[in-house]
């Protein structure tokens, strides 16, 4: 039987006793610190409260809009005082996987890119070279040539050996087709993350997720996801914290993302919040695709806690 989540909000001494198991807290951002640029009330206290308890804070996200330096700007800019070696984001794991794991060999090593800025600047520090991504000569309407030059093979870079799909603003038919036809002809098909939804304006909007889903449907492939719950990057992370896992708690809004990465990497504990996607209801269901050992109302309840 699955065990029953313990409710922290109110309960100082429980949440005492929450804060003494744990060493390290890897934090999702996105419907846990902020949504989009609405910081939640009580961040910044709590995350010094932590600190000064002397607990290490990592921020793992999955959205790959952003580099760990644009991160960290956007976290000084909310008030939260950070080191870009605190920010584990999926462009950048991304980026460490093709680099240091994969490491394809030229010529074919080239990746093109759907997504943001965020991608080509970590790919661009781990000297991996791309095309696509922004490139504002792909931000236009298909055309016949289009067609003809796909079809024939005459637009594409024959050193591309890898397509690397992440949340795109731009997104459009032309670029979904210039993936298309680089994955039929053998490139390895990656994703930063498979968010359905991102949370943004105190709701949602269409995820990272939702912009690959085409390229599944058409190629019949899946991509190897490098965002949460991927255990790749998991393990990138224990490698680069030298963390203690059974000393480690997990916090995140999503269960099929934060909670699920937790649980599947083996942590001593996953804290589950109600400002994001997932709600009560959905670890309550019968097929609740993971639940966590602790959850509050929002992070900032943790500030409750008896010094």
């Amino acid at each position: 039987m699955t065990q029953i989540p313990k409710y922290l909000t109110g309960d100082s001494a429980a949440i005492n006793e929450f804060l003494d198991k744990f060493d390290v807290f890897l934090l999702d951002c996105d419907g846990v610190l902020w949504s989009g640029d609405h910081l939640f009330e009580g961040i910044v206290d709590t995350l010094e409260m932590l600190r000064a308890r002397g607990k290490r804070v990592v921020f793992v996200t999955n959205n790959s809009t952003k580099s760990r330096p644009d991160y960290q700007k956007k976290l000084t800019a909310l008030g939260i005082p950070s080191d870009v070696e605190e920010i584990f984001a999926s462009a950048y794991s991304s980026a460490i996987y093709i680099s240091r794991i994969l490491k394809p060999p030229a010529p074919k090593n080239k990746v093109f890119v759907i997504g943001e800025s965020g991608i080509e600047s970590e790919l661009r520090t781990e000297g991996v070279p791309f095309l696509g991504g922004t490139d504002p000569a792909l931000r236009r309407d298909i055309t016949p040539e289009d067609f003809s030059g796909l079809a024939d093979g005459s637009l594409l870079d024959p050193d591309v050996g890898i397509v690397l799909a992440g949340l795109d603003f731009h997104i459009n038919y032309l670029k979904l087709s210039m993936a298309y036809q680089y994955i039929r002809r053998g490139a390895k098909f990656l994703a930063t993350n498979l968010d359905s939804t991102l949370p943004m304006s105190q709701t949602f909007f269409p995820g990272a997720g939702s912009i690959s889903i085409p390229l599944v449907n058409m190629t019949g492939q899946k991509p190897l996801a490098l965002g949460k719950p991927s255990q790749a990057m998991m393990d990138a992370i224990e490698g680069k914290f030298k963390l203690d896992r059974s000393r480690t708690c997990m916090v995140g809004d999503r269960l099929n993302t934060d909670i699920q990465f937790g649980i599947e990497g083996g942590l001593g504990g996953t804290l589950a919040v109600l400002t994001g996607v997932s709600k009560k209801e959905h670890w309550e269901a019968a097929d609740a695709v993971a639940v966590p050992a602790y959850y509050v109302d929002k992070l900032s309840d943790l500030r409750a806690a008896t010094s």
